[in-house]
């Protein structure tokens, strides 16, 4: 992202408050499959913003890294997160994620909501662990306009064909997606042919 970005999305975030708890949730479309995240292992959470969805796995029992291009967001993930009392769970870093995905240990929950690059589709599959869970949304062309960071018609599903798919919707301008790495490796789980 450019500098231009990152001060577009600390403005947003600057005037906000650290959120109330009871916005500690996966979004809306996730929750009812909460049954399939897990209760340990490591999730990363891929443009956290102010780590709703990263309190909720740290609640969950998980070690959570969330990432973030704003440095005004990541310090109200991280009162948040100290706040709802699993600070020690959670790790908050200011990422450019045009640079790609730091490294890491691999991740048994990859979540991403609302925020589409194509770019990282590789990263994260090679990321995920054996058994691992993937969570991603992203606005869609499907019921509404074309736009850069707007998903495809089953742009999300080509993507990530090696999965093996829990549960997908595309309609009123959203799509996403939650899929599972098969513990057994398939010919395109890693994001090669």
């Amino acid at each position: 992202m450019s500098a231009e970005d990152r001060t577009r999305w600390d403005a947003k975030y600057a005037g906000r408050y650290v959120p109330a708890p009871d916005t500690i949730a996966p979004a809306a479309v996730f929750v009812p499959f909460a049954d399939a995240f897990p209760v340990a292992g490591h999730a990363l959470d891929v443009a956290c913003g102010q780590g709703a969805a990263a309190i909720w796995l740290a609640q969950r029992g998980l070690q959570v890294t969330g990432l973030d291009i704003s440095p005004v967001v990541v310090e109200q993930a991280r009162a948040f997160a100290l706040r709802s009392g699993v600070g020690n769970r959670c790790r908050f870093d200011v990422v450019d994620l045009d640079d790609g995905l730091p490294d890491g240990p691999p991740a048994d929950v990859i979540y991403c909501a609302r925020f589409r690059d194509s770019r990282l589709d590789a990263p994260m599959l090679q990321r995920l662990a054996p058994g691992g869970l993937l969570a991603i949304s992203a606005l869609s062309q499907v019921g509404s306009t074309a736009g850069r960071f707007r998903a495809a018609p089953g742009e999300l599903r080509a993507a990530f064909a090696g999965l093996e798919l829990i549960a997908e919707g595309e309609a009123d301008g959203l799509a996403w997606l939650l899929a599972r790495r098969p513990t057994a490796p398939s010919a395109h789980a890693d994001g090669r042919d």
